[in-house]
């Protein structure tokens, strides 16, 4: 991951040009670009889009699981850009073409080049703006780590190699964890 040096405030950063190749975060004003996702990455995306889609009502929920924004602070700017993000219509607030509110259910897959220590920062943000539930996706160990919102701090509930996951918020999501890893 490479950090761009100079620190951006909220106004700057909108007028930046969008980079169409590259896959960047804004984490306490400095841009952050990462390489693009390798295997297994793209195609757990996709089995969770499988997954979610046929299942989902669409009228109430937004599924995403594009190169977006999400808007966690602008002072100092902060702009996550989660692997999938599940909304509740009723509750999405975009400003400047980018997300301002809390999902109810963030995906993340896990990249062997992040630290402990961007997770953690990662998570503190998602915590920040009161994301409900976290799923963590390992590829290495075939692990899935949920995690809920308690107290305001994000906590890990169940750490699952097997089974069926189940969103609190969408409930007739039913995710047979098997089927999500590639073969």
């Amino acid at each position: 991951m490479a950090t761009l040096s100079k620190t951006v405030t909220y106004e700057e950063w909108l007028q930046m040009p969008i980079t169409q190749d590259a896959i960047e975060e804004v984490v306490n004003g400095e841009i952050r670009i990462m390489p693009p996702n390798k295997s297994p990455h793209p195609e757990l995306i996709l089995a969770l889009q499988i997954a979610f889609l046929p299942v989902l009502d669409h009228k109430n929920t937004l599924f995403i699981s594009s190169t977006f924004g999400l808007v966690v602070r602008r002072m100092p700017l902060t702009c996550r850009n989660p692997d999938v993000a599940v909304f509740d219509r009723a509750t999405v607030v975009i400003r400047d073409g980018y997300y301002h509110s809390a999902p109810q259910l963030i995906i993340e897959v896990l990249s062997p080049s992040e630290t402990p220590k961007e997770i953690a920062e990662k998570l503190r943000d998602y915590e920040s703006i009161g994301v409900p539930e976290v799923w963590l996706f390992d590829p290495e160990p075939e692990t899935v780590a949920v995690l809920e919102l308690r107290n305001g701090k994000l906590e890990r509930v169940a750490l699952l190699s097997e089974g069926i996951l189940t969103p609190k918020h969408f409930p007739a999501v039913q995710i047979r964890i098997s089927e999500i890893w590639p073969e």
